[in-house]
């Protein structure tokens, strides 16, 4: 067994904190110096794993989601560092003067774009003749040319026609006749190439980053959704393996059925797979995308696991996820499969919510860790709920709270009945005011016989609702939480070294 597949294996100790929310005097966490600071800080309080959102591209028309993207493969360029472009001789510091006073607080994505854009066609225009002699940028493009052409087209093309949805395009452009795609190449070919130059300095970026979080013996835990976006460029490339109409529209789409939390389920518009199409090519797709995401991560979160065992798919014309039905996925031969491509498999399974029996049997048979939410476990029955600490299993991932929920404090102080904050006191064993509430969940997680922790920087901080990532269901003020400048200090250092090393965490 390798040493990638005993990562979640052994007694451990992560962070959870997306790229975006690190700070940087750009408007958005990047790839630059406090990212590699951010690093030396899980270094010295002895954490092994460093847990991101995807990377993928955002726009605001998918309300600046990481989870809604319009590319599985590309990242996200606003997560390039301008000084690190500096430093590397692509630009140099005049270029970088007339800087917006952006906040340190929240992210302004449409500011944020506006100003990277422009310093990055700048860095663009000053290296296009250069960079057919740059024998990286020659390697990287012949990596990743099986998607990287497609990818730029698409954005090129979206860009060129106004922002309209693929499937509105000319039919020749939509259906991808060949003569029509080579005829607009030659058109946008600038358009295109700078999206080569974009991406490769991403991922130029991202790579020495991953590298140096490595050199420190801390492996990064990458999350992947499990369904793509509509309108992006893997639908518009590969329609043959989602359940479209002859016009390339959803004839179903995903969502899950009607639950305790909403009478009518929720319907999320996602294209679902075609799972019959994907065997007979045996699921060639997902192996390109697991294997792409390997280079960018050391183990991977699956985003909504119990899809790859059974989806709830609703026709495309309701409006709401009630009229859906389930549908079961052949996943014992779809994960022997990839078990054949990736023999130690690192995956670790979002299974929260109702998980039923087939899915824990696919989880078992291929040794897939879940998750433990402690902020879910305090219910009506807190003695025999399965993410109470004293219920828990070595193969899982214990979190107090994943981006998807209020911090620990926020909670407590905003969401909890007071049945629930009497439920949790009673079980910690004492009074504990609020703004300690989130370091208690903290120690509890710690103690758990789980080999895996991930703690949301957020609870570590013992920060409120002020610092929470996501309300799903909701499109306004998401993923734009940032980490202050001075928030890790002294003392907060010590505090979680310690626990780490009092828990045999290291």
């Amino acid at each position: 067994m390798t040493k990638k597949k005993q990562e979640t294996k052994k007694r451990g100790c992560g962070i959870l904190l997306h790229i975006s929310s690190l700070p940087s005097a750009y408007g958005i966490g990047d790839f630059g110096e406090d990212a590699y600071r951010f690093v030396d800080f899980l270094a010295e309080t002895r954490q092994i794993f460093w847990q991101i959102l995807p990377l993928s591209p955002v726009s605001s028309v998918m309300s600046n989601s990481p989870y809604s993207s319009f590319s599985a493969f590309a990242g996200n360029y606003l997560f390039i560092n301008p000084d690190m472009l500096v430093k590397e001789g692509f630009i140099s510091k005049s270029d970088l003067e007339g800087r917006p006073a952006f906040s340190n607080d929240k992210v302004d994505y449409n500011a944020v774009s506006e100003y990277k854009t422009k310093v990055l066609r700048l860095a663009y225009q000053k290296y296009k003749n250069k960079i057919g002699k740059d024998k990286d940028f020659q390697t990287f493009y012949a990596k990743n040319s099986h998607w990287l052409d497609d990818y730029s087209l698409f954005v090129a093309l979206k860009e060129h026609l106004n922002g309209a949805m693929w499937s509105d395009w000319p039919k020749e452009l939509r259906d991808r006749k060949k003569a029509a795609l080579d005829a607009i190449k030659g058109k946008l070919g600038e358009r295109i190439f700078l999206e080569f130059f974009l991406q490769y300095l991403f991922f130029r970026q991202w790579t020495a980053l991953k590298s140096y979080c490595n050199s420190k013996n801390i492996k990064i835990i990458g999350d992947i959704p499990i369904y793509v976006s509509y309108d992006s460029c893997d639908v518009w490339v590969n329609p043959n393996i989602f359940k479209l109409d002859k016009q390339k529209k959803p004839t179903f789409v995903a969502g899950v059925p009607p639950d305790f939390f909403s009478s009518t389920g929720q319907l999320w518009g996602n294209p679902v797979y075609r799972w019959d199409t994907l065997k007979k090519e045996n699921y060639a797709w997902w192996i390109e995308r697991f294997d792409h995401n390997l280079t960018l991560y050391d183990i991977i979160r699956v985003d909504h696991f119990r899809g790859f065992v059974g989806f709830w798919q609703v026709p495309a014309e309701e409006k709401t996820a009630i009229k859906g039905k389930w549908v079961k996925v052949a996943a014992k031969d779809f994960f022997s499969k990839l078990l054949k491509h990736f023999p130690h498999m690192p995956i670790i399974a979002e299974d929260l919510g109702i998980i039923t029996d087939d899915v824990r049997e696919v989880m078992t048979q291929f040794n897939i860790p879940g998750m433990k939410l402690l902020l879910f476990a305090f219910d009506d029955k807190p003695a025999k709920h399965p993410y109470m600490p004293h219920n828990h299993v070595k193969n899982c991932l214990v979190y107090t709270g994943t981006h998807d929920n209020n911090t620990v404090r926020g909670w407590f102080e905003k969401e909890a009945r007071p049945e629930d904050r009497s439920r949790v006191l009673r079980y910690i064993g004492r009074d504990v005011p609020s703004h300690e509430i989130g370091w208690e969940f903290v120690r509890i997680a710690m103690m758990s016989v789980a080999d895996t922790i991930v703690l949301p920087l957020q609870d570590v901080l013992g920060l409120g609702e002020e610092g929470r990532m996501n309300r799903p269901g909701t499109t306004e003020n998401n993923w734009q939480w940032r980490l202050s400048p001075n928030a890790i200090n002294p003392s907060v250092i010590s505090r979680l070294k310690e626990a780490t090393e009092i828990y045999g965490r290291c």
